[in-house]
């Protein structure tokens, strides 16, 4: 009986490392068609692109890259005196050693005051279409000018900010650099920053490494963790693309409608019904370095959110309806949220291969303000 016993687990375990050992000749061969097919829902197939590296950073016509610019950009990103009390910048929400993020639920803003959504990374927001979790900004440029005016947050009228920043006689050079000329606008702020915020972009990361032939980059479980994430985890059908985003917009119930906290996302954008409790898609990468998750922080950790969606977010807690402007809005979770039921393995693999989608932190240093 134990003869019998130790060849079927001897026969197991020649099985698993031959499956495991193909797996990683096709995943590291450099050719991503030769890879297993992904498990996709039909309705993903239209805006599906398969994972890989990230494309090069496309800059606007109207706006194209100057290493100046950028320079003009990061300086302004940095400069507190944007803001209405002079002591807040972009960069208190986006710290470039916290992943260019804050790791926290919400960022603190003008009088100490709460927003009222998880502070997005902007690592690779040059790949993130529309912008913000509701999509209310179109391009880099219309964002930059949104968190100066927002009353939570930076609390300064555009037109003001601007003013104070033509009188500081430093940044004339800067203007003339990056423009031919000391004159300072709005748009010439929202096209610097733009410009800056379009260089943060994630480095080569283990992941990358992999897929380009580095076959013993990977361990056996982020190596499964890749397979599960293509094939029974279906995070594919929003996850895709070198970005990990196909940049649409879904509900996956977690708008509290009816609740404290509710948020009603992208309708608020939209107005159509249809988009009651609807949250950008956000690219994978840096994942790891971005907690907490969620539009509203509610997820501390990478385990929580693959158990999350593992079990298909049943709304248990949830009314799913609320009443907004006399309108009725009722919560349809996205048909891609759904059991899958992954076991406590599958999750654990799932989350290794995730941490291989981060590189390390950068230190980068603050320029000096102009005065």
């Amino acid at each position: 009986m134990q003869n019998c016993l130790n060849t079927r687990v001897q026969k197991e375990f020649r099985q698993k490392s031959s499956f495991l050992a193909e797996l990683r000749a096709l995943y590291s061969s450099g050719d991503p068609s030769k890879w297993p097919k992904p498990i996709l829902d039909p309705d993903a197939v239209p805006y599906f692109s398969e994972i890989g590296h990230l494309p090069e950073v496309s800059f606007p016509e109207d706006n194209p890259y100057s290493a100046d610019k950028a320079l003009l950009g990061k300086t302004l990103f940095f400069d507190p005196r944007l803001s209405r009390s002079n002591q807040i910048a972009c960069a208190s929400c986006h710290d470039p050693e916290l992943g260019w993020g804050d790791n926290r639920t919400f960022s603190f803003g003008h009088d100490r005051q709460l927003g009222i959504r998880n502070a997005m990374t902007i690592m690779n927001s040059a790949y993130a279409k529309p912008l913000f979790w509701d999509g209310r900004a179109s391009s880099l440029e219309e964002q930059s000018h949104m968190p100066i005016q927002d009353e939570r947050e930076m609390g300064e009228h555009i037109d003001i900010a601007t003013g104070k920043i033509a009188k500081i006689n430093g940044y004339g050079i800067l203007f003339e650099k990056a423009f031919g000329d000391k004159t300072v606008t709005k748009d010439r702020i929202a096209k610097a920053i733009a410009t800056f915020e379009r260089t943060i972009k994630s480095g080569t990361a283990k992941f990358d490494l992999f897929i380009s032939g580095k076959a013993d980059a990977y361990s056996d479980d982020e190596l499964m963790g890749l397979h599960l994430f293509r094939t029974k985890a279906q995070c594919m059908n929003c996850h895709n693309s070198g970005y990990f985003s196909n940049n649409r917009f879904e509900n996956v119930g977690t708008a509290l409608l009816g609740e404290t906290g509710e948020d009603l996302g992208r309708y608020l954008v939209t107005k159509k019904p249809e988009d009651a409790g609807k949250f950008r898609v956000p690219g994978l990468r840096e994942a790891a370095r971005t907690g907490p998750w969620m539009h509203n922080g509610s997820m501390t950790s990478l385990t929580e959110v693959i158990q999350f969606y593992s079990k298909g977010n049943p709304e248990y807690a949830q009314k799913r309806s609320t009443v907004h402007e006399g309108i009725t809005l009722n919560s349809e979770k996205s048909t891609f949220v759904r059991l899958l039921d992954l076991t406590d393995q599958e999750i654990s693999q799932l989350e290794a291969f995730l941490r291989t989608l981060t590189t390390k932190t950068e230190r980068v240093v603050p320029p000096a303000l102009p005065k």
